[in-house]
C-alpha cells in the first residue's frame, strides 16, 4: 500500500516506516511541522518525500492522521475526504490535556475513522465516544544490548524539562541528584542545573544527541530514571530498556505495564524510588541483572516485528473496506471540534 503520513513524531515514525509498505511524507522547502519529509533520516528507499500540491491523489491508498488539522489539509490538497473516499486511521500519541478524565477526543463520536492509541492508558484516558478505538503498542528498532553502566550516575532523557516542569518531573531532579549525579539528555536542557538549584557537579546537560550517540552515551549510566508524571509513554524509556538498562520509574500512565518489577522499581513513592536508585548505583551486578530483565521484557512486548504485524492487519482491513467507501457520505461528526462537544 501507498500510505500518506506527516513526519510528526520522529521516533514513532522511525519505527512505522520500516514496514513493508510505501510511505509518502509531505515535504516543504522550509520544512517545519507540515513539511519535514525524511529530515535526513537514514530510512529505507520505500520512504518517499512528496509535494502534496502536485501529488496524484489516486496514488494514495490510505492516510495515517496524527493531528486533527490534517483532516482538512488532506481534503483540501487531494480532493479526497479521509474516512469517506480515502481510507484513514487516526493515531493518538498523547494523553489528554486539561479536563481529565472528561476530555473528548477530537474524533470522538464518529465512526468513519478508527482511533489507534499507542498505549492502553491513552485509550482509557480519552473519551472516545462511539468512535472505533484500539491499541497498537510501540515498536522499537532494537539498538542492541549496549549497556555498560560504567558510570555511577543516573541517566534521564527528556525534552524541554525547564518549560514542562512538573509534567516531566523536573521538580524531582534535586532528590535524584542527591543519590547520584544526573546526566540529562534531550532538547533544551541548557541551564537546567541553575533552574533546578542543583550544583553543576551533580547535573550535566547533554543536549539533543543523534540517536546512535544518545544510545551509546546513555548506556554508560548505571540507572535510567523515568520521572514523567503525565506522558503517553516516553519512547526513551523503551529504548533504555532495549539497551539493557535498569529502570526506576514513576508509577504513572503506562509505565506500570511497560516496566516489570524485576527490571528495577516502579512506584508512586518517591522515597522508595530513591532507595532503589541508590542501591542500584552501589551494586553494579544487581543493576546489570535488572537491566537484562528490562531488555527481555522490552523485546517481548515492544519488538518491531510485533508492531509491524499489528499495523499490517489494520492497514489490510482499511484496504478491504476502500472499495465500498468511495463516495460514501462523510460522518460529519468528525468535523465538530472537541471544544464544542459537551462533556459530563
Amino acid at each position: 500500500m501507498k500510505i500518506l503520513l506527516w513526519h510528526v513524531h520522529g521516533s514513532w515514525t522511525d519505527a512505522f516506516v520500516r514496514g513493508r509498505h510505501e510511505y509518502l511524507l509531505p515535504v516543504l522547502p522550509g520544512g517545519g511541522p507540515w513539511g519535514l519529509g525524511r529530515a535526513g533520516r537514514d530510512w529505507p528507499a520505500s520512504v518517499r518525500e512528496v509535494d502534496l500540491a502536485s501529488l496524484d491523489a489516486a496514488e494514495v491508498d490510505a492516510v495515517v492522521l496524527q493531528r486533527p488539522q490534517e483532516l482538512d489539509e488532506v481534503a483540501r490538497l487531494l480532493g479526497r475526504r479521509p474516512g469517506a473516499d480515502l481510507p484513514a486511521v487516526y493515531v493518538e500519541h498523547n494523553t489528554p490535556k486539561g479536563n481529565f478524565p472528561n476530555t473528548s477526543h477530537p474524533l470522538a463520536d464518529q465512526t468513519s475513522i478508527p482511533l489507534v492509541h499507542v498505549t492502553h492508558f491513552n485509550r482509557l484516558a480519552w473519551d472516545n465516544g462511539s468512535a472505533p478505538s484500539l491499541v497498537v503498542e510501540h515498536g522499537i528498532p532494537d539498538p542492541g544490548q549496549l549497556y555498560t553502566g560504567e558510570l555511577p550516575e543516573l541517566g534521564v532523557v527528556v525534552n524541554e524539562p525547564i518549560r514542562r516542569g512538573r509534567v516531566t518531573g523536573t521538580d524531582l531532579f534535586p532528590a535524584f541528584a542527591s543519590v547520584a549525579p544526573l546526566q540529562v539528555f534531550g532538547m533544551q536542557t541548557e541551564g537546567l542545573a541553575a533552574a533546578t538549584g542543583i550544583a553543576e557537579s551533580r547535573l550535566t546537560p547533554r543536549g539533543d544527541l543523534k540517536t546512535l550517540e544518545l544510545h551509546r552515551e546513555l548506556a554508560k549510566c548505571r540507572v535510567y530514571i523515568h520521572p514523567m508524571r503525565w506522558t503517553s509513554l516516553g519512547l526513551s524509556l523503551l529504548e533504555a530498556m532495549h539497551l539493557g538498562m535498569p529502570v526506576v520509574a514513576l508509577a504513572t500512565t503506562e509505565a506500570p505495564r511497560a516496566v516489570p518489577p524485576e527490571a528495577g522499581a516502579v512506584s508512586a513513592d518517591i522515597d522508595e524510588l530513591l532507595r532503589c536508585a541508590r542501591r542500584l548505583v552501589a551494586n553494579p551486578e544487581e543493576a546489570r541483572r535488572r537491566g537484562a530483565a528490562a531488555r527481555e521484557a522490552a523485546l517481548e512486548r515492544y519488538g518491531l516485528g510485533k508492531f509491524h504485524h499489528r499495523w499490517d492487519e489494520i492497514l489490510a482491513d482499511l484496504g478491504s473496506k476502500s472499495g465500498h467507501r468511495h463516495n460514501e457520505p462523510l460522518d460529519e461528526r468528525i468535523l465538530v471540534p472537541a471544544r464544542e462537544r459537551k462533556t459530563p
